[in-house]
């Protein structure tokens, strides 16, 4: 499996959303652009997780897009807010949750080890 593959899955599925995103009117497609970069790097993803994430995120500038809503209108006055919260729906497709669970998980069975002695 290539680098490309572990980081974004399935490259046609990446090549539609990156298709989709160049569709976008020039400053839907910026702002979708710097979200795509804060959302990728502040978190390590699965790459289905990343996958998920960025097909909603283009989803809504197509949406907004259509409806001719200003970008300030989608992300608010912090747009760092606005990504924080986007962030949280997909949290469970990030590398991060998966090794909080995991470590959650590991306490709870020495949790009960310890109480089995």
């Amino acid at each position: 499996m290539s680098i490309i593959s572990k980081v974004i899955g399935d490259k046609r599925q990446y090549r539609q959303y990156r298709a989709r995103a160049a569709q976008l009117p020039a400053h839907y497609r910026d702002a979708v652009e710097a979200l795509e970069r804060y959302l990728t790097y502040s978190r390590s993803w699965s790459a289905e997780g990343l996958m998920s994430m960025l097909d909603d995120l283009v989803d809504l500038f197509e949406q907004s897009a259509a409806r001719g809503t200003p970008v300030r209108d989608i992300v608010g006055d912090d747009p760092v807010e606005f990504a924080e919260t986007f962030l949280r729906t997909y949290s469970d497709g990030d590398w991060l949750s998966k090794e909080r669970r995991r470590l959650t998980d590991a306490i709870a069975q020495a949790e009960e080890r310890e109480g089995a002695r």
